[in-house]
């Protein structure tokens, strides 16, 4: 038996276990028993389903966000011989247990940063599927991996896919990256017609199960253009070189273009199992019982130019990762405060591309920021976001 057929267990972090990545790694580790156990769980203020995960997977460890629920979860893990703690602070500790090989930080939003710096400083794999963490800081993030010689498998599908098509082709250069998008709710649409649209129709998206933030950016098309930003740091591509391109049926993933001319892209089922298992299973593919795509039950699949007219924040995603600097750090902390007002019906659909653009224009740009510079734009950005 080879040295890469015997049998390991890999000791995984989840952070952000309560939410739609969160539940799907866990299904994707409770099949998988034989190579992944779980280390460490937390969430922030879903104590019933991290207090019933934690029952389940038996982890070292467990951390709940909000501090108010910290008893609350003791008592109930009390006779488990499980570790608990609550607040930011501990999640950061957390990530550098022993025990861990890969952290999968599915935290919503900025909040992903500061624990995976963490875990990355403490030598560990990252499974990323918390897209803000680059988006605010790929400079250092990406930077701080080289150095430790850490790994960082993207979980995104788009992401997943352009990585899995990259394997075998370490010498050859990308002369393209190609980001399929499935349009969301509100393909076809134009300007006029997303005046009056709600959060229910938003929030019903067409082929993916995902979390309310990450839905609502899907019908904004700010989800794609975050993920751009996120494919030039994790692939080293520049701007000019990543093409967006509408694909309905979400079938092909994403797909990389080398200088022949020729494109490789990873076709498959809408269905984030399979980016978290080949994340958390790397550099093996896991055997597994994941419904299979055909191509007979898909005879057309289908591509379009996106609007980026009617679609505004996938042209400001460009400009901010163009500009650089702490320039997607506002973007991102001003599409967080405009997500959540519109969330909670207090700016209209639209308003979303207009928060977003005025705070890019009103926040001081740095251009060779740390990350305390980053940290204050967010805090400066999530402040003028609020105002506007």
């Amino acid at each position: 038996m080879s040295t890469f057929d015997k049998p390991t267990t890999k000791g995984v972090a989840i952070l952000g276990s309560t939410g739609s990545i969160g539940t799907q790694a866990l299904d994707v580790v409770r099949e998988q028993s034989e190579h992944l156990h779980v280390e460490v769980l937390s969430a922030y203020s879903s104590c019933e389903l991290l207090i019933a995960q934690a029952k389940e997977f038996r982890p070292n460890t467990v951390v709940i966000g909000d501090k108010s629920r910290l008893q609350e979860v003791r008592d109930a893990l009390w006779n488990d011989d499980i570790k608990v703690y609550s607040g930011a602070e501990a999640l950061e500790q957390v990530v550098e247990m022993d025990g861990i090989d890969i952290v999968l930080t599915a935290l919503v939003g900025a909040a992903g940063l500061r624990p995976t710096l963490r875990a990355i400083r403490a030598g560990k794999d990252i499974a990323l599927a918390n897209k803000e963490t680059l988006v605010v800081a790929g400079s250092l993030v990406m930077a701080e991996a080289r150095e430790r010689g850490v790994q960082i498998h993207p979980v995104d599908s788009e992401h997943s896919a352009i990585y899995q098509s990259l394997a075998g082709e370490i010498l050859n250069p990308i002369e393209k990256v190609i980001l399929t998008a499935s349009g969301g709710p509100f393909r076809g649409k134009k300007r006029s017609d997303l005046a009056g649209a709600t959060k229910a129709q938003a929030l019903k998206h067409p082929n993916w199960d995902m979390g309310a933030k990450i839905t609502i950016d899907s019908a904004s098309m700010m989800n794609k253009g975050l993920e751009v930003i996120e494919a030039h740091w994790l692939f080293g591509t520049s701007y000019d070189d990543i093409e967006v391109v509408v694909h309905p049926q979400s079938i092909v993933h994403s797909a990389v273009q080398f200088e022949d001319g020729s494109i490789k892209a990873q076709l498959g089922l809408p269905d984030m199992k399979l980016p978290i298992q080949y994340a958390l299973g790397y550099p093996r593919r896991l055997p597994c019982n994941f419904d299979r795509f055909s191509f007979f039950d898909y005879p057309e699949l289908t591509f379009e130019k996106p609007d980026l007219d009617t679609f505004q924040n996938l042209a400001l995603a460009f400009e901010a990762g163009r500009a650089g600097g702490n320039m997607p750090a506002i973007l991102n902390a001003a599409n967080e405060v405009a997500v959540a007002r519109f969330l909670r019906d207090e700016i209209d659909f639209l308003g979303l591309t207009n928060v977003v653009a005025k705070t890019m224009e009103r926040v001081s740009f740095e251009a060779s920021p740390s990350l305390e510079d980053l940290l204050a734009a967010d805090a400066e950005a999530r402040k003028i976001s609020a105002e506007v």
